[in-house]
């Protein structure tokens, strides 16, 4: 049998639609639907994941990326070691955090699998998981606002020409695989 050169693409066309129809299959077998394999292993090592990205791109920079700057930057010792306390206990905090947005998860998650969903319970889960979600995105906020606090103006602006965000003598330092959005 002779193949004809657009039979290839008249079948990859034909699929397409059945692949547009079904944007998530495969996620049916994720323990929690609604995270991945990679966004809990996220919240379980207390990556910021584009949550304090209100902050970032606005002028407050973070400690993870100010240490990873800490020599272009010029921190002084007393800095250094400030921005490391905060990162520890950002992250140690953040882990603690992920956990309950991953039990909240796995909770809604449950409700449904279980065949357990009624308004009332749905309400109450979407909440518990919202209110996990707040206090993580909020913590990692506020580790921003502690990291902006211990450096100078001049640092604040050399960190911003460093991360791509303001023009400079310096390249951008920013890793898009960083954060995941």
């Amino acid at each position: 049998m002779r193949l004809r050169p657009g039979l290839p693409l008249l079948a990859l066309l034909l699929a397409l639609p059945a692949a547009a129809q079904a944007p998530y299959a495969g996620m049916q077998t994720r323990p929690i639907k609604a995270l991945s394999a990679e966004h809990i292993a996220d919240l379980r090592a207390g990556r910021g994941m584009g949550l304090a990205l209100a902050a970032e791109l606005n002028g407050w920079p973070g400690p993870m990326h100010v240490l990873e700057l800490a020599d272009r930057l010029g921190l002084d010792a007393p800095q250094r070691t400030r921005m490391e306390t905060l990162m520890a206990s950002m992250r140690t905090d953040a882990i603690v955090l992920g956990e309950s947005v991953i039990a909240a998860e796995g909770s809604l998650d449950r409700l449904f699998a279980e065949r357990r969903a009624t308004p009332e319970a749905v309400t109450a889960a979407t909440a518990s998981a919202g209110q996990a979600q707040a206090a993580l995105r909020a913590l990692h906020l506020r580790a921003h606002l502690d990291a902006a606090a211990v450096l100078t103006p001049a640092q604040l602006e050399r960190y911003a020409v460093l991360r791509g965000y303001r023009e400079g003598d310096a390249a951008p330092q920013h890793s898009p695989s960083r954060h995941r959005h």
